[in-house]
């Protein structure tokens, strides 16, 4: 059987239910596949999908990554911050560039270098060199998941030695219209804080599902409205969204993610992936202050931006902009999803104390909540 047959029954073996990708030519016989057997997301950007495999774990899933190598670089402080910290598994399978008869001399250094880098990080790695290596994709998935860590398996191109010679017919893609053409967004000045924003908007999490943004967004929350569904990021900046996407997949309550504008412009990509892939039980509130609130009110570019018109831009329809109570209020009334809410304030942090429950501890309560309806009020 051809190594992409092989590889596709291994993760069925395995139960993975969400594949997220990013392309790469050496698996260009494998990735077409990948929509055939499973749920793929198309990632534009690696550390989007740590973020949201990491929520559709939270949700009960069993998510892995199929990537190029040269792509490991651009996650490892979300692993480190987020999957090594909360005790999260991710199986990631890369295609090693760099190493076997490369052709682009731009591969070659980070694929030589790559094995130190997760050895010196201590990130458990299997290499799979020919067919007969491939039983290792199983034991590097039943290692992440045993384990609760992140696992890495390196295919090595000489692997496509057995690959298949068929390539799936071209797929045709119609370009849709943008939301964002033609849309105009109204501007007023700020006149509420992040502090005050989140208190206006606690009849709408009453029964919901909360992810915070890192520092002082979780910890008014926190202060405000501490529940066990509620998941404080204590690292992992840029990821918010994206933890939130990845557990309203597969969780059918509504979620609500409190993002921020530092955050969002980081990983603008988590706007991307939620335009395609969420649905209607999942609400975006950027919460925008113009500054970095967590480190000590740095300006961001969102002063100079629109952050409604960025998520129309991704093609999110539904969007809103909200300046008060009653008009964040009634951004979330409104029916259909998924949701960007546009919160206008003023920089400024509440003088509120820390969080007092370590990364794990913050995971497990949050799990076992949300397996059980009646935990969420």
């Amino acid at each position: 059987m051809a190594a992409e047959l092989l590889i596709l029954e291994l993760l069925k073996r395995n139960n993975i239910d969400l594949v997220a990708t990013l392309p790469c030519d050496k698996l260009k016989n494998l990735l077409p596949r990948v929509s055939e057997n499973f749920f793929e997301l198309q990632l534009t950007r690696e550390e989007d999908g740590v973020g949201i495999c990491a929520g559709a774990y939270l949700a009960g899933a069993h998510p892995l990554m199929l990537i190029q190598s040269t792509g490991i670089g651009n996650l490892l402080n979300a692993l480190s911050s987020l999957n090594f910290t909360y005790k999260i598994p991710l199986p990631v399978i890369a295609s090693w560039r760099g190493v076997y008869r490369e052709g682009i001399e731009a591969q070659v250094y980070w694929g030589t270098h790559l094995k130190a880098v997760l050895n010196a990080l201590e990130i458990q790695t299997y290499e799979v060199h020919t067919i007969d290596d491939l039983s290792l994709i199983s034991k590097g998935i039943r290692t992440s998941f045993d384990k609760q860590i992140p696992v890495v398996v390196l295919l090595s191109p000489q692997l496509w030695g057995c690959a298949l010679t068929e390539v799936l017919h071209e797929v045709k893609y119609e370009r849709a219209k943008c939301p964002a053409l033609n849309q105009t967004s109204p501007f007023k000045h700020a006149i509420i804080t992040r502090y005050d924003a989140i208190r206006a908007m606690l009849p709408c999490l009453n029964g919901k599902i909360v992810i915070s943004n890192i520092g002082v967004p979780s910890k008014e929350l926190y202060a405000l409205y501490d529940r066990p569904s509620n998941f404080y990021m204590l690292g992992s900046m840029g990821l918010a969204s994206s933890i939130g996407l990845g557990i309203s997949l597969y969780n059918k309550r509504e979620v609500i993610v409190l993002d921020g504008d530092g955050s969002l412009l980081m990983n603008p990509n988590a706007l991307c992936s939620v335009s395609q892939f969420g649905g209607e039980n999942l609400t975006i509130v950027g919460l925008d202050n113009g500054t970095y609130g967590s480190t000590g009110n740095q300006q961001t570019a969102s002063q100079k931006l629109d952050l409604e018109l960025l998520a129309r831009g991704f093609g999110i329809e539904n969007t809103f902009k909200a300046y008060n109570k009653e008009e964040i209020i009634a951004a979330f009334e409104q029916v259909g999803g998924p949701k960007f809410i546009h919160t206008v304030i003023k920089p400024g942090n509440a003088d509120v104390g820390g969080i007092p429950y370590t990364a794990v501890e913050i995971k497990e309560r949050f799990m076992g909540s949300i397996e059980n309806k009646n935990d969420l009020f």
